[in-house]
């Protein structure tokens, strides 16, 4: 089964930010998002997202990797612990009785899906949860239905917490740009999933 061009788009866009999040971009990366964010134009729809884009462009043009993983590090790893948690459980939980890794352990075996045993982030990490997505998008072409409930689930709250923590750091320079591309993006998704409901 073939993909639309627009579900390309959208499964790549989802795997570019499981990539960032997940760890700071190498040299090779950087230059591949300098070009891309080079070839966005200026009319392009979704203005927030097109100058996140070019935003981010920027930010890799003067951007060293060994810099960006510091960042990365301590952001989202630290030592003891992270300024900002990367897992976004923490930012949908209103009562400690509340179990979201549960309900999204099951909707991951219910579409065959499992952590690795070599991984040992819990499956709420904003990398994993974005490369569900694009898994659920270019592999298993999932309906437009099941998207939308994972993405409103798992994804689209505790991310926009996440993206404004970031903002709100003065330890984050290029993770900031980071952040509102992922912003612009989710607000994109969850336009186009309600005309699609």
């Amino acid at each position: 089964m073939s993909l639309e061009p627009e579900d390309l788009a959208r499964a790549d866009l989802y795997g570019l930010l499981a990539r960032l999040f997940y760890a700071a971009p190498d040299a090779q990366f950087l230059s591949e998002l300098k070009q891309r964010a080079a070839g966005v134009a200026e009319d392009a729809p979704g203005q927030a997202l097109a100058a996140a884009w070019r935003a981010l462009g920027d930010a890799c043009a003067g951007a060293f990797p060994a810099h960006l993983e510091n960042e990365h590090t301590e952001l989202f790893v630290g030592t003891g612990k992270a300024e900002i948690t990367p897992y976004l459980a923490h930012y949908t939980m209103r009562h400690e009785s509340e179990t979201p890794l549960v309900a999204l352990r099951g909707q991951l075996a219910r579409w065959g899906l499992q952590r690795r045993a070599d991984v040992f982030e819990p499956e709420d990490h904003v990398a994993g949860l974005c490369e569900v997505m694009r898994f659920a998008i270019a592999v298993q072409h999932r309906s437009v239905d099941e998207q939308r409930n994972f993405f409103e689930d798992y994804l689209y709250e505790g991310g926009v917490r996440f993206f404004a923590a970031i903002a709100k750091s003065e330890k984050a320079r290029y993770y900031k740009r980071v952040a509102e591309l992922a912003r612009a993006y989710f607000e994109i998704e969850r336009e186009a999933f309600s005309i699609a409901g």
